[in-house]
């Protein structure tokens, strides 16, 4: 994870833009706050460049419990004096060639009535506006849109900018399982139910195809849009996330998830330990099993040998090979969507040409394995946790390695693992250098 999105840098809370005595004010000392913590972690902030602050309002109608207000700007050309003066004192502050290594998003959801009050040609007109105030500051500033829901307007905008001769250095969008599916009223279960198995990568490759070569990010996607979904909790959500991330090559840039933690306030603050939020993080900070599997992401590697998809109804396989010959990881996912067929499955993996190995491990995530939520209904759900029990959460949501029997027999590894419904397994296996397979040796695998 490189970079962190997030709304509401304009918005009046943060104090970027205010009018005091008939004056504007600017500030960026909050800006540089956010900014700066972020650089200390090892994260680049995306920028999305919202919400309207008041003073610059065309309205007064606002979204969420920080009321974000959402109208357009009543003076584009003000509007544009706040972005240039906001990139100017970024570079001046940060430098160029770190400014340049950073995102600049234009809004939040044009698309939604809730995010933009304004018709889909007045966001086109604020994007031009923030793209030339962006690049009249500095042409290497990356600066892209339309950060729409659904993949929705993709190809109007691109249009919209050849146009106008607007620059586009990527395009952004977002996407849900749950989106559009389903009938009015139902509720996230019903309208995952009536969503198909890989709509995510399906409709990734459709928006690809609109955007030709240029960078795509999806700045927000989940297992499902509903900010209470109990999924967001449970194991369900850890193959959804290694299903989609692995689909996605080829297809995408950068794929954030949406969000973080559950610390997080756009409708109200709940204070159950476990309550569905979005986040990968609890309350507390315990580490959800969505959490879990961008850890085994992390340690994946980035040579992939093999890929079997689409080839069993809920068992998906990955096999990647570790840096410097060390071994490979096969990473397994049995996933389907709520209320289609989903059993226990008994998987036999073959590695030919690999070596004879001097260990496998397994780490899982499933019902009995890094599942912090199942531990706290044991407990019997405490609305606030003490200390000792947030200890033993995150002592349950741990990874724990597992010795794994396997064989060897005419050069060929076989590894057999049962994988429960809604889980995630990942076979480590260590080879020695030497033993890593040549380029002539055939298929380094296969899962059946």
């Amino acid at each position: 994870m490189q970079h962190v999105r997030f709304h509401g840098l304009l918005s009046d809370d943060v104090g970027t833009l205010v009018c005091e005595q008939d004056r504007l004010r600017y500030s960026f000392f909050n800006a540089d706050t956010i900014w700066d913590a972020l650089l200390a972690i090892g994260v680049r902030p995306f920028v999305e460049l919202s919400f309207m602050p008041s003073t610059l309002a065309s309205g007064d109608t606002t979204v969420f419990h920080y009321r974000g207000n959402v109208t357009p700007p009543r003076d584009y050309a003000a509007w544009g004096e706040l972005i240039r003066r906001l990139a100017a004192h970024a570079v001046a502050r940060y430098g160029r060639d770190e400014v340049g290594r950073w995102l600049f998003e234009v809004w939040n959801e044009p698309n939604l009535s809730a995010f933009w009050t304004g018709t889909q040609a007045d966001y086109f007109h604020l994007y031009r506006v923030t793209a030339a105030a962006l690049k009249g500051v500095d042409a290497s500033i990356q600066v892209g849109g339309p950060a729409t829901a659904s993949n929705g307007w993709i190809a109007d905008f691109l249009d919209a900018c050849q146009a106008a001769d607007s620059p586009v250095d990527f395009v952004s969008t977002h996407h849900y399982p749950t989106d559009a599916f389903g009938r009015p009223g139902d509720d996230t279960e019903a309208q995952l139910a009536a969503s198909a198995r890989s709509v995510l990568r399906d409709r990734a490759r459709a928006t690809r195809e609109l955007v030709g070569r240029r960078p795509l990010y999806y700045t927000e996607w989940s297992t499902s849009s509903n900010p209470r979904d109990p999924l967001h909790d449970e194991p369900y959500a850890a193959p959804v996330i290694v299903k989609t991330m692995l689909e996605a090559r080829g297809l995408v840039d950068g794929y954030s998830w949406w969000t973080f933690s559950d610390i997080f306030e756009e409708n109200y603050f709940p204070a159950v330990a476990f309550q569905g939020g979005f986040g990968l993080l609890s309350l507390a900070g315990v580490a959800k099993p969505s959490y879990r599997a961008f850890e085994l992401l992390h340690h994946l590697g980035t040579d992939l040998v093999l890929a079997v998809e689409d080839v069993h109804p809920t068992v998906d396989a990955w096999v990647v090979r570790q840096p410097r010959g060390a071994g490979v990881t096969v990473l397994l996912t049995n996933h389907a969507l709520p209320r289609h067929p989903i059993a226990t499955e008994r998987v036999h993996v073959q590695l030919a040409g690999a070596g004879r190995p001097r260990d496998v491990r397994l780490r899982r995530i499933d019902g009995d394995h890094a599942n912090a939520r199942a531990r706290w209904l044991a407990l019997g759900a405490p609305q606030y946790l003490s200390r000792h029990e947030v200890e033993d959460l995150d002592d349950v949501s741990r990874l724990t390695p597992a010795v794994h029997p396997w064989s060897f027999e005419d050069g060929v590894l076989h590894i057999e693992l049962d994988i429960p419904p809604h889980a995630v397994a990942a076979l480590a296996v260590d080879i020695a250098p030497t033993g890593r397979a040549s380029a002539d040796e055939g298929p380094p695998g296969s899962c059946s």
